[in-house]
């Protein structure tokens, strides 16, 4: 669908970097986030998990629990009116499926809700989970995702197979373009488990009102999920509200439902206000993860280094439930081959079920784990044809019409050759070791992003906006803020068009039942769907009130413009009147001065399941991260030096923010790349505590140089491309490619601890110390 309608460059309030208004309260500690929000007679929540990862549930004896003083309800499985979510996550009929709500008769991961609480207090609802009986008999499980897939593996659903989803993407003759490879490469990569470490935990308070509407105030990043929570209690989707106040980070771990149907479902039985907030253990035991994934690739190039042929093989672990993996796996698919030319592919993306935690929606979102394997191809790549890392890259990057893998054509500019050679010269001279032990070593990586959901899902987005008498102006749209300025952006946006001061502008959002849907805040789509929305909104009431404006100046239509409060005549400063006056005139002569718009993102037919032929995402962000780190040679410890992150984002709406979306998601993708992983054994998960989940801190990494690139072709608002999640793909092989540079050993799997860098330097053949690799 075409973008709304823009103003002419140069803008007044687009691509300046303004404070964002939520920020003061978050500084000063006033924000209220959904744990902060406190009535009148409220319980305390809690769940009662399994304790197996695989198990037969004989018995749940809760008579007990009931009957202490201070238990206002204990619910299991039988008390769920609709203990089942019937959900296909696929959106084309692949994969339909019927989650539990709450373990009836199996559990089938550690963690798994079993039973819920409500009492007067925390310590109440701890003891009545303690006085809770749950008489398990352990069941095989299967634990790895390569097994899973064998004849003999446990079931771990005994009415289906293990194969989740499979995935294909075929283009070209794949055997007769390796035969014709004067270099083939192939290799296998794995990525990891890694939680979300969100600042806030998953938390919501839930109450009935005066209307028997069940109300959750959550922490989520999608209010839409009122009709799930709906389903589950049987009640009319008018009868479930979900707001969503500011989030303390999400990251994709909120995109799926959290506390909201447990909190529902016990406020909904005592007609009480309940709270629920998970602790941090709970969070780390059982909130779904980032996949790992096994990544089997095969990498042919000719001689002087053009790509022939990719064949590829994608193994995610999805855990016992689908939730969002056919859509991970899926934009694995998509982007297996990276952002260059490749004429002959294979791809076999597939999802697994297995015994261990549940994984789904994480930054990245599977474009982030197969940026490790197709960067590390090309660096092996281009190590056995002597080219560097930056030529054999700089050969095949993709360029504005070229045909993805898929099929489609590239519509928008990727400008990554602007944006590696700014990357890598961001990086500056090479540091100088700090011990006669350390090595230092540079890598980069280059990556694509989709943003935006799949075509075949018709998104959709709405948004309201109106004038107050006064000239302020408020906007209502349902989204949710995950403290990345999403609403704020749309201030932003709005004052563009409608010359109204983002200081009076007020934004409503997140609120199921009085703001406009607009979808959730995942898939780097808000911006482009919302966004879209507000200026189309935007738009179309400037549209309305610049004939108003232009009798009131005695000007011509052609010659108004709203700027600062007010409007005048381009030209002639002197002529101008408050934008009041014109809302004023308006509402005189019946001429609306609010409106609700919507915006309809593109949409296309779904691909060939055999060929994975078609059209997938809207578009995609282009990046390159430029790395230098130093490898202590008898420890194996990495640090890293420097760190530039470099995208192409379209067009900047808040400088300020998208510098602070790059650096977020490259320091998480460094975490990935060096520390961070959810260890599991058998199903049990062995991290769930920080003591034990390390994560990077402001003594870890240097402060990352974060390189905004504008080529004005995204299909966002003003032709902004999405940036929340693609600065979280390069780090993990700009980090790999720097320790190979510096100690000549080449890692495969993350993360690339200390243990991992030392053992493979002591296992390499002895090479010179006068040698330098030097490639970047």
């Amino acid at each position: 669908m075409a973008r709304p309608a823009e103003p002419p460059a140069p803008f007044r309030i687009v691509g300046r970097p303004l404070p964002r208004f939520d920020v003061a309260d978050k500084v000063q500690g006033t924000t209220l986030y959904a744990a902060d929000w406190r009535l009148p007679g409220m319980l305390a929540g809690r769940i009662l998990r399994a304790v197996y990862p695989s198990a037969r549930i004989r018995r749940i004896s809760v008579e007990k629990a009931r009957a202490l003083p201070g238990v206002a309800a204990v619910l299991t499985a039988d008390d769920v009116p609709q203990n089942a979510l019937h959900e296909d996550p696929t959106g084309l009929g692949l994969s339909s499926f019927a989650t539990p709500v709450l373990a009836a008769d199996r559990v089938r991961y550690q963690g798994e809700p079993v039973a819920l609480v409500a009492a007067e207090s925390e310590v109440l609802a701890q003891a009545a989970l303690q006085a809770i009986e749950v008489d398990y008999e352990p069941l095989p499980g299967v634990f790895d995702a390569g097994t899973a897939l064998a004849a003999d593996a446990p079931r771990v659903h005994p009415d289906r197979e293990n194969l989740l989803i499979h995935w294909k993407l075929r283009q070209g003759d794949v055997e007769g373009a390796f035969r014709q490879a004067d270099a083939v490469v192939e290799r296998t990569y794995r990525t990891q488990r890694v939680d979300h470490a969100a600042l806030e935990p998953e938390a919501a308070v839930a109450w009935v009102d005066g209307d028997g509407v069940v109300t959750i105030r959550a922490a989520t990043q999608v209010i839409e999920h009122f009709r799930e929570i709906a389903e589950i209690l049987r009640l009319p989707h008018n009868k479930v509200r979900v707001m969503a106040p500011f989030l303390g980070g999400g990251f994709g771990g909120k995109e799926d439902m959290t506390v909201e149907p447990y909190a529902a479902l016990l406020a909904w039985k005592t007609r009480r206000p309940v709270r629920m907030m998970w602790t941090r253990q709970e969070s780390l035991l059982a909130r779904p993860k980032r996949h790992p994934f096994t990544m089997a690739y095969k990498t042919g190039a000719t001689r002087d280094g053009r790509l022939v042929a990719q064949e590829i093989s994608l193994l995610a672990d999805a855990g016992p439930y689908p939730l969002l993996s056919p859509r991970v796996v899926f934009a694995a698919l998509v982007v297996g081959c990276g952002p260059y030319r490749v004429p002959n592919v294979k791809i076999d993306a597939r999802a697994v079920f297995t015994n261990n935690v549940p994984t789904s929606a994480m930054r990245g979102f599977g474009a982030m784990q197969v940026t490790f394997a197709y960067e590390s191809q090309m660096d092996l790549l281009a190590e056995q044809l002597g080219m560097s890392a930056l030529e054999i890259r700089s050969r095949n990057f993709l360029q504005k019409g070229d045909r993805l893998p898929t099929g489609e054509a590239l519509e928008t500019e990727a400008a990554l050759p602007r944006i590696t050679a700014r990357a890598v010269d961001a990086l500056g001279e090479r540091s100088r070791p700090s011990a006669p032990s350390g090595r230092v070593g540079r890598g980069i990586a280059c990556n694509m992003q989709p943003y935006g959901r799949t075509v075949w899902f018709r998104d959709r987005a709405q948004a309201w906006i109106g004038f107050e008498a006064d000239g302020a102006l408020v906007i209502r749209a349902g989204i949710t803020d995950l403290g990345g300025g999403q609403a704020a952006s749309l201030a932003q946006l709005a004052a563009e068009v409608l010359g109204v001061s983002p200081d009076r502008i007020a934004v409503h959002i997140g609120d199921s039942a009085l703001t406009p849907l607009a979808g959730g805040t995942f898939a780097t789509r808000q911006l482009y769907m919302s966004g879209n929305a507000v200026v189309k909104a935007a738009g179309e009431l400037r549209a309305m009130m610049i004939p108003v404006a232009a009798s009131l100046l005695e000007a011509a239509e052609p010659d108004v413009q709203f700027a600062g409060n007010h409007a005048g005549v381009i030209g002639a400063p002197e002529r101008t009147i408050a934008l009041a006056r014109v809302v004023k005139e308006c509402a005189r002569r019946g001429i609306p001065t609010s409106l609700l718009s919507g915006f309809q993102g593109e949409h296309a037919a779904p691909i060939d399941l055999e060929t994975g032929q078609g059209r997938t995402f809207p578009d995609y962000t282009f990046g390159c991260h430029a790395v230098e780190v130093e490898v202590d040679a008898e420890t194996g410890t990495v640090r890293v030096l420097k760190l530039a992150a470099c995208h192409d984002v379209g067009r900047a709406i808040n400088p300020q923010s998208v510098e602070g979306q790059i650096q977020g998601g490259a320091v998480m993708g460094a975490g990935q790349a060096l520390m961070e992983e959810v260890a599991v054994e058998a199903g049990i998960n062995l991290t769930t505590f920080f003591a034990g989940y390390l994560i990077p801190t402001a003594m870890d990494m240097p402060d990352v140089r974060a390189l905004v690139v504008e080529s004005g072709e995204g299909k966002g608002p003003f032709s902004a491309r999405g940036i929340g999640e693609p600065p979280t793909g390069p780090p993990p092989a700009a980090v790999a490619a720097a320790i190979q540079d510096a100690v000549g050993v080449r890692l495969m799997e993350l993360p690339m601890t200390s243990e991992r860098v030392f053992d493979a330097v002591r296992a390499r053949p002895a090479r010179p110390e006068h040698e330098a690799r030097g490639k970047v």
